[in-house]
């Protein structure tokens, strides 16, 4: 019969998704008990298949777009001594409705803030913010339902889901009583030595047009910056939140600042792939007009297109603290491009 777990300290939400898998293995290589909420048996496979120790890892069947996590009320008490929560789920799609995105990136957003008030060891809740979110020094929650209406309009429904879900939480979380932490990641590429994606959406796209030679014009600028960061370094990072942050909100913006500028990142990734790279520059406000079946190019995808600058200044403290470093980008870029090419972008298996 297999030990016992001990009780867990933390929970992960979102345990099987890309970044939750890294996030639940660097824990667990902590020495850290840590409850996953998981669909099947695929964790703790993925686990073992990284060399991790699973005999510290507790597994609950939960679903963050229900009150309490939809949790019994065994794996509810199983998770009585829980001080540090890490919610990661979402549902990361372009194309989604506001009826499919709201359920679980603006709602389950607060049951996991409401259900971590409820455990009288909690120490911080650490909610996985998008990119270009959360930049609002004084966020609003809610809106009114023409600016609800607007927001869906001029973003998307994913990204103004999780707009709406960090406002959310950082309006709710003082009121409850919650310490929280949002962290805001840039665009998340594969583990920095091995590559390995799981991933294949926003900067992963623009790569398989480059693959499949589908890109001729690139959208954006000479100045258009889309940051990256290593799933690797992202997890460290999410580890070390609760130990390191003590003020009763905070937020992080977390990137790697030797991201080039777009057009220089898809040059490099040309030639690590030995493909042409796009020939010149197109406005992104050009590409918006132009029919879709002609660019190639989801409407979602380009509102991450921008000159913008981030202020990184408290990521930056936290990971000093820490003892976190950015391992070396451009091999990590080229690593990641040749694993998306390797796993046909996600495609299903033929």
């Amino acid at each position: 019969m297999p030990p016992l777990a001990p009780p867990p300290s933390t929970l992960v939400l979102g345990a099987t998704g890309f970044l939750g898998r890294w996030l639940v293995l660097e824990l667990l290589t902590r020495g850290e008990p840590v409850a996953a909420a998981v669909r099947g048996t695929d964790l703790r496979h993925w686990l073992r298949a990284h060399g991790a120790d699973d005999t510290a890892l507790t597994t609950v069947a939960a679903d963050l777009t229900r009150p309490g996590l939809g949790l019994s009320p065994e794996d509810d008490a199983r998770l009585a001594e829980v001080r540090d929560v890490h919610n990661l789920a979402a549902r990361y799609r372009f194309g989604l409705t506001p009826a499919q995105a709201e359920p679980a990136n603006v709602h389950g957003a607060l049951h996991a803030l409401r259900w971590s008030a409820t455990r009288p060891r909690l120490r911080r809740l650490v909610h996985l913010s998008g990119y270009r979110v959360g930049r609002d020094p004084q966020p609003q929650y809610p809106l009114d339902p023409r600016a609800t209406t607007a927001l869906y309009a001029r973003l998307g429904a994913y990204e103004a889901s999780k707009q709406l879900g960090d406002a959310a939480v950082r309006v709710t979380a003082p009121r409850l009583g919650v310490p929280l932490t949002t962290v805001n990641p840039s665009s998340v590429i594969g583990h920095s030595r091995t590559g390995e994606a799981g991933q294949y959406l926003g900067l992963a796209q623009l790569v398989r047009q480059l693959h499949r030679g589908r890109l001729p014009l690139l959208p954006g600028t000479r100045r258009t910056f889309l940051p990256v960061v290593t799933v690797d370094h992202l997890a460290r990072f999410l580890a070390a939140v609760p130990e390191h942050d003590r003020a009763p909100v905070q937020a992080h913006s977390v990137l790697d600042p030797a991201t080039p500028v777009l057009p220089d990142l898809i040059a490099l990734i040309a030639a690590h792939l030995g493909v042409r790279p796009p020939r010149g520059l197109i406005p992104v406000g050009l590409v918006r007009r132009l029919p879709r079946a002609l660019t190639g190019a989801d409407p979602e995808t380009l509102t991450f297109l921008s000159e913008d600058r981030y202020d990184t200044a408290s990521a930056d403290r936290l990971a000093t603290a820490a003892g976190l470093t950015h391992p070396p980008l451009i091999p990590a870029l080229r690593h990641w491009a040749a694993q998306l090419v390797a796993e046909d972008f996600g495609a299903p298996p033929r």
